[in-house]
This record gives structure tokens, sequence and C-alpha cells, in this order.
């Protein structure tokens, strides 16, 4: 690809030091591998193994560090400083997204509609919370993505337990309203939503969990989602709102499910999705026709868009 040149030397950054990094180095060397592909001068970028500082070398970079510390406007940040054009969301949308609780409360605020939730301290009184949300419940870290430390409490006497391992990974836990429906997932790629995915993890899976997303093979995904036409439309244009109130840009995913009485409800933003062999951007972007390497360079392109 003559063209590749226009991108200069280009920074892929992954791996990192969140509680994701294992995913964020499949995501990150299959990017590197489709650039290299593709004619782009791309290079991998570890930050847990080399200073940022050594970043203005390069002429831009494509994040693909998931988790805190590349999700949460730290890198965008850097970047931003050393006026490199990055991929994706800046500093403030990928702040917000990286949080739970402040994405809620923008979509709150914003009329949109989110699952109901508590946040959950040492002070908080369970019995409170179970009477406002009901049983069962999912219990979060605020702050971790890829389903890390979440649990499904279905008993009263099973909140300690659930806490306990959402607290070894973040010190803010909150508690969402259980709904009870189908999952699905909307990518979006130049700031459009692309076809909804309908998420159907095995009966024994709780839910779209961890060893779900990146271990399992037996992951149902529902392209058509099984939506009507208009329904799917709804989903796109709900979601794309939602993504836009909080910031993101370019890329990136939300997550949502449709209640059994046919009412959607918006669960988290992803602004640096994966994009592993499991992962669901490359599935709906290649629903529209693009290849895994097109998709890459098509979320690179998004840096030549003037500034970052």
């Amino acid at each position: 690809m003559s063209n590749a040149t226009k991108f200069g030397k280009v920074a892929v950054l992954f791996g990192g030091k969140s509680a994701e990094r294992a995913v964020s180095l499949d995501s990150g060397q299959a990017v590197l591998d489709a650039l290299l592909r593709s004619g782009v001068q791309a290079e991998a970028f570890d930050p847990q193994d080399r200073s940022v500082t050594e970043l203005v070398n390069y002429d831009r970079a494509f994040i693909v560090l998931h988790g805190r510390g590349g999700e949460d406007g730290q890198i965008q940040g850097v970047l931003e400083w050393l006026n490199l054009p990055y991929t994706g969301t800046g500093v403030q949308g990928s702040a917000i997204g990286m949080d739970k609780v402040k994405t809620k409360q923008i979509w709150q605020g914003s009329d949109l509609p989110t699952a109901p939730y508590r946040i959950i301290t040492k002070e908080t009184d369970l019995d409170a919370v179970i009477a406002e949300l009901g049983l069962p419940v999912i219990i979060k870290p605020v702050h971790e993505g890829s389903s890390v430390g979440m649990s499904k409490v279905e008993k009263p006497e099973d909140f300690a337990a659930a806490i306990e391992k959402a607290t070894q990974h973040d010190a803010v836990v909150m508690a969402e309203k259980w709904i009870t429906g189908r999952e699905f997932t909307i990518s979006f790629l130049n700031g459009q939503p692309l076809p909804v995915i309908r998420l159907q993890p095995p009966a024994d899976v709780a839910f779209y969990d961890y060893e779900a997303k990146y271990q399992r093979n037996d992951v149902e995904y529902g392209i058509p989602c099984g939506l009507s036409e208009t329904e799917e439309k709804n989903l796109q244009a709900l979601c794309l709102r939602a993504f836009q109130a909080v910031g993101a840009e370019g890329w990136g995913r939300i997550d949502a499910m449709q209640d059994e009485q046919g009412n959607f409800w918006l669960l988290e933003v992803n602004t640096v999705p994966g994009m592993t062999s499991h992962s669901l951007v490359p599935k709906a972007a290649k629903a529209v026709g693009y290849s895994f390497d097109e998709l890459c360079v098509a979320i690179l392109e998004q840096t030549l868009e003037g500034t970052a």
C-alpha cells in the first residue's frame, strides 16, 4: 500500500500495567501485524518497558492499551503534551469512559437510559441497596474493563464475597441492577455506529465475563442481531448519543441490554475496545466489508484529521 507512507513512523502502544495487560498484548500484536502487512512503518511500544519520553521519535500513536493508564486519559495526556496525533478518544472522554459511575451520571443527566446503581462503601447499608435495586445485582469495580472483578449476586449472603473480589481491583465499587434480557454491543468507526451484535454466552455463564470474552469459543455473536430494523436503528441512535455524551470519538464500543419489556439500557462505554480474534469491533466492521487490516488502517487514518 503505497500511501501508507503518509502515516510516517507509528508507535503501536500496547501492554502497559493494567489488569488488562494480557488482553492488550494480544490486541496490540494483532494491530501491529495488520499495520505492517498494510505497509505502515509501525513499531511495538510497551510503556511498561520504555519511557514515554521516547514517543517523541514517532509521528503518531495507535493506542491499544486497555484499562487504566491507557484508556483513562493518562497516555492521551502524554501524547497531547508531546503534540503527537493518536487514535480514538481524547483526554476528557477517556477519563469519563473509564469511570463507570461518571459515565452513568452523564447519561442520566442527558436523559439516556442506564441501569440503576449504587456506589458501595464500607458504610453502605446493603439491605437498603437490595430494597432499592432488588436482586440479583451485579457488583463491579468502577475503574476496570474486560469484566475484571465482576460478580453476579443473587442472595444477600453473597454480597460480602463479591464486594471483596471487586475491591481487589478498585477502591471504588458499585452495585448495578441486574437486567434480565438480551445483551447487545454497538461498535463505532469514524464516529458512526456499525451493525449491532447480539452476545449470547453459553448457558453455564452468568454474564459475558472475562472468560467468555477472551478464552471461550462457544459464545455466539449474532449479526444480524435479531432486532427489527426499526429497533436496531433506534439502538444505534441511542448509543451514538451516549457515545457523544461522554465525549468519545472516532472508534469505540457501547454495551447495552434490552429487558423483557423491550426497553434498552446502556451499560458502559469502551474507548479502546479489544482487537483480538474474539473481539467485537472487528466482527462488526467485517459485516460492512472491512477486513481486519482495513479496519486498523481506517482507525489510524483518524490521526490525519488535523490534531488528535
